[in-house]
């Protein structure tokens, strides 16, 4: 069985509290085509990095019918700055377009297999898994950036059209989790592009 969901899973199912006093859920989102499931944090430079990238292309693509949430799954026990107060006071201060949710559990990052922050989960509006990955290919420094995989990913599919390059392999800080090492990762996590099922 694969650690990180394959293109074609459905999204799993999550509750969980956002930095704006909401509980948070699929079902939140049912209004909308298409749903972004990212998995980031407060303190990762993969992520301060993109964010303003992440920033164009939730408002570029909110008009189109896609919304996006960010799950925070890192352990604060790991780095204090990413406990929820610090979640909070981090939206009030940069104001990102987006929903931030917090995972104390841990469960989400385990349920859609999330390996890096950031790593991207796009799902169609039967909540289906059609792009998973990065972002960008120069997350940390945006100077650099060539490829905006995630823009790419969704304006294909907003278009009616066969996405590219459904799977890419996420760029960043691997997920920080509670009572491990900081390098630790689950022994099923693999790099995404070479684990892809093959046709026979």
């Amino acid at each position: 069985m694969a650690y990180t969901l394959r293109i074609g899973a459905h999204a799993p199912q999550f509750q969980l509290p956002s930095t704006d006093g909401r509980i948070i859920t699929l079902d939140t989102f049912a209004d909308h085509r298409v749903l972004v499931v990212f998995f980031t944090c407060n303190h990762c430079p993969y992520v301060i990095g993109s964010d303003e990238q992440t920033r164009h292309t939730v408002e570029t693509f909110a008009s189109r019918g896609v919304a996006f949430v960010g799950i925070n799954a890192n352990s604060p026990t790991a780095y204090a700055e990413d406990s929820f107060a610090h979640m909070v006071a981090r939206m009030e201060t940069h104001r990102f377009p987006w929903t931030y949710v917090f995972d104390h559990t841990q469960q989400s990052a385990l349920h859609y297999g999330a390996l890096k922050t950031p790593h991207f989960f796009v799902f169609d509006d039967n909540r289906t898994l059609i792009y998973t990955g990065r972002g960008v290919d120069s997350p940390r420094d945006a100077s650099r950036i060539t490829t905006r995989d995630l823009d790419l990913a969704l304006d294909e599919h907003l278009s009616g059209k066969p996405i590219t390059t459904p799977v890419t392999n996420p760029i960043g800080c691997n997920i920080k989790w509670a009572g491990k090492d900081l390098k630790w990762m689950p022994a099923e996590a693999c790099d995404l592009v070479s684990h892809q099922p093959t046709d026979s």
